[in-house]
């Protein structure tokens, strides 16, 4: 039962051997083609939701930088997320090695250029203004922690989520019973309405904390 029910996140079977991996590819190549699609209306709201994500993203750091990086993040995530929720396509982002190769080069980029480039105000971030004197090196070791731990919440908040709305999924689907059909097929239906919203908040999510993230380094 276990086997079969995580089945869903081996990247090899004995149709596709190996060639799971290729479904982070295919988001490569879908991506660049709304840059030459004539109008319509799936390209117009895809435009107007960059555009809103953007005006969002420099209201909370004014680096270009971070800006295109965020984006690019937030529409790969999406677009592997929204693939997953094909029948028989793996799911990429629900492997820990994938959401933590997105989330780590970035925070070890920012701490990098952080700490090099601006020192002195990386330190200031440790201690908040106004913290009592009895209390500043607790509180500089949980400002430390939660530094050093947020590429493993970013890469596990994702990882889980897309866990938990597939299991769902297959476990409900597991069962052939046709007394049952009527009632699981509605909650079917209504919980992959469900993933397809989770799956653009997450995305949303990773992209908003990247940048949020970034707006402690000057």
């Amino acid at each position: 039962m276990m086997t079969s029910l995580f089945s869903t996140f081996d990247p090899t079977t004995k149709f596709l051997i190996q060639s799971n991996w290729m479904i982070m590819i295919s988001t490569m190549m879908i991506l660049p083609k709304w840059f030459w699609m004539k109008k319509s209306r799936m390209n117009m709201m895809m435009k107007m939701m960059e555009k809103k994500l953007m005006n969002e993203f420099s209201s909370m750091t004014q680096q270009k930088e971070i800006l295109i990086l965020s984006m690019s993040m937030f529409m790969f995530i999406m677009m592997s997320n929204i693939m997953g929720l094909i029948p028989y396509v793996f799911t990429s982002t629900s492997h820990l090695s994938i959401s933590m190769s997105i989330a780590l080069p970035s925070w070890i980029m920012m701490m990098m250029y952080g700490w090099t480039k601006f020192t002195n105000e990386m330190f200031k971030h440790l201690l908040p203004s106004g913290t009592p004197t009895l209390i500043s090196p607790m509180m500089i070791m949980i400002e430390t922690t939660g530094n050093l731990i947020r590429p493993i919440s970013l890469s596990v908040r994702l990882t889980a989520n897309m866990i938990a709305g597939h299991l769902l999924m297959t476990l409900l689907g597991n069962s052939s019973s046709m007394n049952l059909m009527m009632l699981i097929l509605p909650i079917q239906m209504m919980l992959t309405t469900f993933e397809l919203a989770i799956s653009m908040i997450q995305a949303y999510v990773f992209a908003t904390l990247i940048t949020l993230y970034s707006s402690e380094i000057p």
